[in-house]
């Protein structure tokens, strides 16, 4: 092939915005022409070449999107010491079709035992499966409603950061209480969500304490755990904090009988 014929292709490409293929397709054509291969071969190469790089970028956007605070993995979850972790029922999880169905997802435990990182750890999965994801702690999630709230932007904040991904996962609720008004703007993000996207949180606290954590409204707490279950999965997480184990290896810290 002659040079001129090669930066017609280039600039084809560059044109085409299919910089993957620019860059590669001579290689992918002199491997082709060693083995033989048929022009369909050459050209089924090519095309996965493209997809696979378009695949990457999507992925490093909905990365960004997801706004993680790190990337944490189930293979890194050490269920040999967690365990108090249910296994099968967060494999089971991790195949993602409650995404699919719009169902929820709800880690309970104490601190430490590694609610958070299951959390992470399944956006991520989400965010590689090409699904819009969105993390957020509760009380970064109550600041960011309420600043919507006061400048007149709530319907474009639940539009965007609510309705918008296909799952949302909030972390940490009952760490810090909500207010009346927080209460009822958190109930406005499950009853959104209802049947139409899927949630995954995290709490410290039993079910019957959530109220607690929500100006102490029974009847709010009632009608948002009902909206949050009904299509819901809880992951009920026990045993000691998980953050402890490398001290434990190391001796730093006694291990209870």
């Amino acid at each position: 092939m002659n040079s001129l014929q090669h930066a017609r292709i280039e600039q084809l490409c560059l044109m085409l915005k299919l910089d993957r293929i620019a860059a590669e397709w001579p290689g992918i054509a002199q491997q082709a022409a060693q083995e033989e291969a048929s022009h369909g071969d050459f050209l089924e190469r090519v095309l996965n070449t493209e997809n696979q790089a378009r695949l990457e970028r999507q992925r490093t956007t909905l990365l960004n999107l997801a706004t993680l605070p790190s990337i944490k993995t189930l293979e890194e979850y050490d269920f040999a010491f967690a365990s108090g972790a249910p296994k099968a029922q967060i494999q089971e999880l991790a195949s993602l079709s409650f995404v699919e169905r719009a169902e929820n997802i709800v880690f309970i435990g104490p601190s430490g035992v590694g609610k958070s990182h299951l959390a992470q750890a399944l956006a991520y999965r989400a965010v590689m499966a090409g699904i819009k994801t969105r993390f957020i702690t509760a009380a970064d999630l109550m600041l960011q409603l309420a600043t919507a709230h006061k400048q007149d932007r709530l319907k474009q904040y639940f539009a965007r950061a609510i309705v918008g991904p296909r799952l949302l996962v909030i972390d940490e609720i009952g760490y810090l209480p909500f207010g009346r008004e927080e209460a009822n703007l958190f109930f406005n993000v499950v009853a959104k969500r209802y049947e139409r996207g899927s949630i995954v949180v995290t709490s410290n606290l039993p079910f019957g304490q959530w109220s607690s954590a929500f100006a102490d409204d029974q009847t709010l707490t009632a009608a948002l755990l009902d909206r949050l279950l009904h299509h819901g999965h809880i992951v009920q997480i026990a045993g000691e904090s998980y953050r402890l184990k490398d001290k434990r290896k190391a001796g730093q810290v006694k291990i209870k009988p």
